[in-house]
């Protein structure tokens, strides 16, 4: 076997849009970096998560969207164009080939080595490339595991047997099943259980729980369920599956048994039940580490129980806030962490400081592309309580703008503002309904900048548009608490 020995200030495990972003950071501090990855360089989000799955329901939303706009309903009727709306996945995942970013990794000037690397002690990375060879690495100043999630399929009873669709085979696939059970009442199950019905499966969506998204507010998983139910998707609640089976004959595919004694046929399912990290073989044991474990982390992103200051984890891979563009954030907090680190330059550890990834805590932003959308920032109602922190809660019919009964006839949706009450802050908000994605960032600027609700008054928005929610909910908060604006 081959070896060879390499020395770096950073190296970088996880080539996804969070390791790419911790060592374009690195780079950028004038710090010799290198990107191990043992897949695609872009990862999860660029191959079978984000991207791909943003193409299957682009489609979706534009048809329900123009399905309520007079002069255009009977232009869209009918089914999709499967093999053309699978094509334009395939285009928006580059045909699962990275060689755009193995061309952005070259232009900055950071190495790639593709392999499986695993920590064999401080500061120590040993990779075995796919040609066998070993190439062992040494970082002067650090080493980011940005590793990321898999699939956490539960322990049922035959499932290994089945080879179940998870995230990956449900952005990926290039058919339609006839029947498709979906397993789980988050994110990702109801955007693929979207996407897969209004391509032509018939979808039976099985939640253990009581209801969808059960982290957002509890209108959003009513408003979702509700459009799911009108797509024609079979939602299941209270419902476990208990084992599954494959069957043959003519009316093969699968047997899922449920917890209430029923038992449902389908051609595939799909199991999305939650993330479990990849550090399961990291070598994570050589620093004192558990294996399979999620990292534990400081606001700077430094590992726990790690002496020397040098092992940092980004990304899901430490469950603070599971979405691409919060891991990138974090990348960009971390990579400027390390080089100050490095530099001898005292860290600007304050409360949004250039070095403290305050978002996480206070500002993280989510979209749900369903139909009807969901768009989310900062706290809910429930963890607002829960914390102890004392809000105002002011909603508004978004029905009732004019720029939604622009958007669409018969529009349906909803919006939340939580108010701190102690600061006059907007502490969180919740947007449920056609369009509102592209709301949010402006959620997100008065969230993270902590804008006075007396400041935020004199933001106009623009007539007619769906953001005059704002000035609506303003409105709402001033009569209900007789607030006084300017």
């Amino acid at each position: 076997m081959d070896e060879e020995a390499r020395t770096y200030d950073v190296v970088v495990v996880g080539g996804g849009p969070v390791g790419e972003n911790v060592a374009d950071r690195t780079r950028a501090a004038g710090l010799s970096t290198v990107i191990v990855e043992r897949e695609l360089l872009g990862g999860e989000c660029s191959f079978w998560a984000c991207e791909p799955s943003k193409a299957l329901l682009r489609p979706v939303v534009a048809r329900a969207d123009a399905g309520r706009v007079p002069g255009l309903e009977d232009a869209v009727r009918g089914p999709l164009d499967v093999e053309a709306v699978l094509a334009h996945r395939d285009r928006m995942a580059a045909h699962w080939k990275d060689a755009d970013q193995v061309g952005w990794l070259d232009s900055v000037g950071v190495d790639l080595i593709r392999g499986h690397a695993r920590l064999t002690g401080p500061k120590q990375v040993s990779v075995v490339t796919p040609d066998g060879q070993t190439v062992r690495l040494t970082a002067r100043h650090a080493v980011a595991l940005c590793t990321g999630t898999g699939t956490a399929l539960p322990g049922i009873p035959g499932i290994d047997a089945v080879r179940p669709w998870t995230n990956r085979e449900g952005t990926a696939a290039d058919r339609v099943p006839g029947r498709l059970a979906v397993v789980g009442g988050g994110v990702v199950a109801v955007e693929l259980a979207t996407a897969w019905q209004a391509l032509g499966a018939q979808v039976t969506l099985l939640i253990r729980g009581e209801g969808l998204l059960r982290t957002m507010e509890p209108f959003a998983g009513e408003l979702v369920a509700e459009a799911l139910r009108e797509a024609g998707v079979d939602i299941r609640t209270g419902t476990e599956v208990t084992s599954v089976r494959r069957v043959g004959g003519a009316d093969g595919g699968l047997r899922l048994a449920l917890s209430d004694g029923g038992e449902l046929a389908a051609d595939e399912v799909l199991f999305a039940t939650g993330r479990a990290p990849r550090t399961a073989d990291l070598g994570v044991e050589s620093v004192g580490l558990t294996p399979g474990a999620w990292l534990t982390v400081d606001d700077t992103f430094l590992v726990d129980g790690v002496d020397g200051g040098w092992l940092y984890g980004v990304g899901d891979v430490n469950r603070r806030a599971l979405m691409t563009h919060q891991g990138k954030y974090q990348a960009r907090i971390a990579g400027a962490a390390i080089g100050a680190r490095a530099a001898g330059v005292p860290l600007d550890s304050g409360r949004w400081g250039a070095h403290t990834a305050t978002a996480d805590h206070l500002a993280v932003p989510q979209v749900v592309f369903t139909t009807p959308e969901v768009a989310s920032v900062g706290l809910t109602t429930h963890e607002a309580r829960r914390t102890g922190r004392r809000v105002d809660v002011v909603d508004y019919d978004l029905a009732r703008l004019a720029g939604a009964q622009q958007y669409a006839v018969g529009y349906r949706g909803r919006a939340r503002m939580l108010v701190d009450t102690d600061r006059g802050t907007v502490a969180g908000v919740t947007f449920v309904g056609p369009g509102v994605g592209e709301l949010l960032h402006s959620a997100t600027v008065a969230v993270a900048g902590e804008v006075p609700l007396d400041r935020l008054w004199h933001a106009v928005p623009a007539f007619p548009t769906i953001s005059e929610v704002w000035l609506r909910l303003l409105e709402t908060y001033r009569d209900d608490v007789g607030r006084r604006f300017p």
